[in-house]
């Protein structure tokens, strides 16, 4: 299974993380942000897909032999989700942002029922919004989340705090510090560059203000 490091260094690589201190990106939120992801990139790269859903594979295999149920947050989860319960051989399913204005009305699309042992995938974890709002939709139709897993995450207060709340846990192959490092060490970032990105992480909304 690839480590930490080789994760890291793929999404630099492919350029599913592009890294601009100095010319800060301005995400939807309107929050200035020295980085940018689109993990949806990882999907073009076969080797470095593979990697990601061997490593989730390995985090179900050791800690959660138990899962009946791979659900992926829409859309950026979905792939990832679906590939991984391949995988596995387990059901498939996917949590839309929100309910569909027509037919039966569902938001929760696929195999779930009550009882089932889940994880949520989601590509990227920063406010852990989208993620944990999937937990919540899932409790509500009776499963039991075990984890959410994502590729990156910026390692946010919002989303410890979520984590802390519904007491689920995020399982992270690239934490935000490794990421930050490795790419120091690919001289990618240098020092100076590495301090903004670390001061950034600590208040994101207030950069660049």
């Amino acid at each position: 299974m690839a480590n930490v490091d080789t994760l890291a260094d793929g999404l630099l690589q492919i350029g599913a993380v592009e890294l601009r201190p100095n010319q800060p990106f301005t995400w939807s939120s309107g929050w200035k942000s020295p980085i940018y992801c689109d993990n949806r990139l990882v999907l073009g790269y076969p080797i470095l897909r593979n990697q990601v859903i061997a490593a989730f594979e390995q985090i179900v295999r050791t800690d959660f032999p138990s899962l009946e149920v791979v659900v992926g947050t829409a859309t950026a989860g979905i792939p990832h989700a679906a590939m991984l319960a391949d995988r596995l051989s387990l059901p498939n399913a996917y949590v839309r942002s929100s309910a569909k204005a027509h037919g039966q009305g569902k938001q929760i699309e696929g195999y779930v029922r009550p009882g089932m042992k889940a994880v949520v995938i989601e590509d990227t974890l920063s406010t852990g919004k989208s993620a944990y709002d999937a937990v919540d939709r899932l409790k509500e139709a009776g499963a039991q989340v075990l984890a959410v897993f994502t590729i990156l995450s910026y390692d946010f207060d919002e989303a410890r705090h979520r984590i802390e709340q519904t007491k689920v846990p995020a399982y992270r192959l690239v934490p935000y510090r490794a990421l930050v490092r490795v790419a120091h060490e690919r001289g990618v970032v240098d020092d100076s560059d590495v301090d903004l990105l670390m001061r950034w992480r600590e208040s994101p909304s207030t950069f660049g203000v």
